[in-house]
């Protein structure tokens, strides 16, 4: 069963650029608004299928993470369209949904609800949460004391026991010590038994190998292969080479 389908999705973006404005134009109040428009995804097209975990990889700005925010509808597609089914949560930017001043026992709920859990599921599973993550000591101080490994704890725990169906993990996993990423990966692992639908992001082009079904190559925004991850990832080292 397909679970997540992208039909010929685009998406553009505006980059503005500060431009100094005249004596009278400041005297007028007017501005031009000079920008450019860059297209992060272009013609896109991919059909996902239950229980599989998919690699996504290529160089920083070729539109990895832009993907999957389009698949969470945390952005929405200039063209085309997006369907999923299933309930999705995310790890895509280390601390979002996060409030710095806030304790980690406040964002835990905070986040919690923003993953479209309720308060009753948060108290069933806060405790859980708090283990998983490592941090019982430190759950009632605020997140800005927290360290990056810690807040990536925390939010990958959160996650997790969201019970997704689809999980989308954007090189969160980069930050924090090995014991703990193994932990992750032992869940991922746990998750793909259960047949949940992963979306991974990672320059660990070793993880992507060892985690993924099929591996997708982005380039400027542009499916440039897809296929095993073995295939994918020597097609991409190669250009990489190439091109340094």
């Amino acid at each position: 069963m397909v679970v997540i389908e992208l039909k010929n999705v685009s998406k553009k973006f505006r980059l503005y650029h500060e431009k100094t404005r005249s004596l009278k134009e400041r005297i007028l109040g007017r501005s031009r608004n000079v920008y450019e428009e860059l297209w992060a995804l272009k013609d896109i097209n991919l059909e996902i299928k239950k229980g599989e975990t998919v690699g996504i990889i290529g160089v920083n700005g070729s539109g990895k993470t832009t993907l999957l925010k389009l698949i969470a509808k945390i952005l929405y597609p200039t063209e085309g369209e997006i369907i999923t089914k299933g309930k999705i949560a995310t790890l895509i930017e280390l601390g979002a949904g996060f409030h710095p001043d806030l304790t980690g026992r406040e964002n835990v709920y905070l986040n919690g609800a923003i993953l479209r859990m309720t308060k009753r599921e948060i108290d069933e599973k806060f405790d859980d949460i708090v283990k998983f993550a490592e941090i019982e000591k430190f759950i009632d101080i605020p997140l800005r004391n927290y360290s990056s490994g810690m807040k990536m704890r925390l939010g990958f725990s959160i996650a997790i026991h969201v019970n997704p169906d689809i999980l989308l993990v954007d090189e969160v996993l980069a930050v924090g010590d090995a014991a703990f990423k193994q932990k992750c990966y032992e869940k991922i692992r746990e998750f793909q038994k259960q047949e949940k639908t992963i979306l991974y992001v990672s320059h660990n082009l070793e993880s992507v190998k060892n985690l993924c079904n099929w591996t997708i190559w982005l380039d400027k925004g542009i499916i440039k292969e897809k296929g095993s991850p073995d295939r994918v990832i020597d097609a991409y080292l190669s250009s990489l080479k190439k091109n340094s």
